[in-house]
């Protein structure tokens, strides 16, 4: 009984029906006639209501629906959710579509209506954007059916608490990865960097992909097998490149929804995904108080699935990180010479001093670059208008904050560190450009 009354819901007719007739009885007090027409209406009204509940819950599965979720989310992208809704009821229906989305996204207002013909079968469709990795928990489906009459609703639940997890950037890493091989880099900032070309030493012959170098075809393989082949040859190099994420407390700060650690994240994936197409070994840690999330440098596809999995785990604590501790690491593991890319953030030219010494000892071993990320509402707040003594004190500090990082570049520069410093949102564009960068010129 509990569970009839929680599927049973009044529709907005049902109560515009009860007005009319509580109004006629209310006039019938002054005009007679309209009391006779009254209990007819409530009568008609009571034979239409039991008719709505017969034809509504004679049919138990009358309508089937479905949400359709990826099992792996992209972090900071439009995902889309697909629900299927398909009418066994032997008339038309309206519905009502209430998804209750996860609570990480702070939306309740998701309803949707729309009309179902007999066996009629239906395809709604709605993007989300995560903007934390982790585990997301969808509530109930909720689909309120409705008959013509639209006199009562009775709701059906489906897909109750469905798991999908928010995964690092796998849109991004895939864009960028088909920008590289389509040669359409430039179209989003990337620059047109010569490519090394291949040595003499011939590997094998294999079957064409789209990609491919269209010099290197084979033709008296390609006759013989009767699909293009072309040889393959080994790289010029095949460098060990980690990626040193800090995740102290300077990596929280907050960027568009999206924490700089998350950036990072995105860009180590993009990232790697790139060097891995080119045959270089990619391989990460993270450090803050310790090291670990530590991944060995490998050339092997397989390892790009490794370094998922370890990116989706990964959270900043609110402590400062070690960077003697890093360096420590980094001489003990890393013994070949490889291209280091350190993500972390500088706000002041004093908390670059008390680490320069540990990165110049890194850089003396390796080619170290580091990453770090303009404050780009400072430079909102500089490009404003000065009003007020306020506003000038206000723009004073933030064109000195923004001059520090600067300053900071030059720092790094002037001890043997390579130095990028980028808007979040360009930080792979710009990590990409660097390493097609230091191939070309041979540094790695």
């Amino acid at each position: 009984m509990i569970k009839f009354f929680k599927s049973l819901y009044f529709n907005q007719q049902f109560y515009i029906y009860i007005t009319i007739v509580s109004t006629l009885f209310l006039l019938s007090f002054w005009f007679r006639i309209l009391f006779t027409i009254a209990i007819l209406v409530s009568l008609t009204l009571g034979l239409l209501l039991l008719l709505d509940f017969f034809l509504l819950y004679r049919f138990k599965k009358g309508i089937i629906a479905k949400r359709k979720v990826a099992d792996k989310l992209s972090n900071a992208d439009e995902n889309s959710i697909e629900l299927y809704f398909k009418n066994n009821f032997p008339f038309k229906i309206h519905i009502i579509v209430i998804d209750e989305i996860p609570f990480q996204f702070q939306k309740r207002n998701f309803l949707e209506k729309s009309i179902l013909e007999k066996e009629e079968e239906k395809t709604i469709k709605y993007n989300i954007t995560p903007f934390s990795r982790g585990e997301y928990h969808f509530g109930d489906l909720n689909v309120y059916v409705s008959t013509p009459l639209k006199i009562i609703a009775k709701r059906f639940l489906f897909d109750n608490n469905r798991m999908t997890a928010v995964y690092p950037s796998y849109m991004q890493m895939k864009k960028y990865e088909f920008l590289a091989m389509s040669n359409r880099l430039s179209e989003f900032g990337m620059k047109k960097i010569r490519k090394i070309g291949h040595t003499m030493e011939f590997e094998q012959i294999k079957t064409y992909v789209n990609g491919d170098d269209v010099r290197t075809i084979n033709w008296k393989s390609t006759a013989k097998k009767g699909a293009i082949m072309v040889n393959q040859y080994q790289d010029e190099k095949s460098q060990p490149i980690y990626s040193l994420i800090d995740i102290g407390r300077v990596m929280k700060m907050p960027f568009e929804e999206l924490k700089l650690l998350d950036y990072a994240i995105n860009s180590t994936l993009a990232f790697s995904n790139i060097a891995l197409r080119k045959n270089d070994k990619v391989g990460m840690l993270t450090f803050s108080r310790k090291v670990e999330n530590v991944v060995v440098a490998s050339n092997k596809k397989t390892n790009l699935a490794v370094l998922n999995e370890v990116l989706y785990k990964i959270n900043t604590d609110y402590s400062d990180s070690d960077y003697g501790l890093l360096y420590g690491m980094i001489k003990r593991k890393v013994t070949q010479r490889s291209l280091l890319i350190l993500y972390t953030n500088f706000e002041h030219i004093s908390g670059l001093e008390r680490q320069i010494p540990y990165l110049k000892l890194i850089a003396k071993q390796h080619v170290l670059l580091t990453v770090f990320f303009e404050n780009t509402e400072l430079e909102e707040l500089i490009s404003e208008d000065a009003e007020n003594l306020e506003t000038i004190y206000e723009k004073t500090i933030a064109q000195k904050f923004f001059y520090e990082k600067k300053l900071i570049v030059k720092e790094l520069e002037k001890h043997g560190v390579y130095a990028i410093l980028t808007k979040p949102k360009n930080l792979s564009v710009n990590v990409i450009n660097k390493y097609l960068e230091f191939k070309s010129k041979g540094l790695i």
